[in-house]
């Protein structure tokens, strides 16, 4: 629970800086692909501030030690020991777990960073190989209308969500898992 809880606090986080003066590139993102502010606040889209430590220093004003937050994967550890933000400078995807619990994220870059996209590190609570974005709002769809569809990004299920298609989840990771399949 208490890595849930981290992950939930930079939900909070990352979508206050997407309304934020400094989230004006990733609204301006979303404005182009056609995001409706109500599916924004649907999938709790946000942004990760460019500079190291912004959501390190807002997870350490609120009690949450280091340590907590690398094991929930919003920061890294290098090898001097030191610690800063996962993500920075990205439009940021809550990945939850089929429960609707904050897992990890996927952040895409704004610019010509590489990798374009990137995921949560494994951690004791996110597995990319057992995960489908979205799987939490698509379920009660998936059971009642005994049909689901796989599509292979956030934008994609995003994108049906918004014009009806409540079926609709994403792989994580480059190839669909039987984990996935599973689900």
């Amino acid at each position: 629970e208490p890595l849930y809880r981290v992950n939930q606090l930079a939900v909070r986080f990352y979508m206050d800086a997407l309304a934020d003066p400094q989230g004006k590139r990733a609204r301006a993102y979303l404005d182009d692909r056609g995001v409706s502010d109500e599916v924004r606040k649907k999938f709790e889209l946000g942004f990760s501030p460019k500079g190291r430590d912004a959501l390190k220093s807002h997870l350490l004003a609120l009690g949450i030690s280091e340590d907590e937050a690398v094991s929930a994967g919003a920061l890294r550890r290098d090898d001097t020991g030191a610690t800063r933000d996962f993500f920075w400078g990205r439009l940021m995807f809550p990945i939850r777990d089929r429960r609707g619990r904050v897992a990890g994220f996927g952040g895409r870059a704004l610019d010509d960073s590489n990798p374009k996209y990137l995921n949560t590190s494994a951690t004791s609570i996110f597995d990319k190989r057992a995960t489908l974005y979205g799987m939490h709002l698509a379920a009660e769809s998936v059971r009642a209308e005994r049909r689901g569809v796989v599509v292979e990004g956030y934008m994609d299920t995003i994108a049906a969500h918004q014009f009806g298609y409540t079926n609709v989840v994403a792989s994580m990771g480059t190839a669909l898992t039987e984990q996935q399949v599973a689900q």
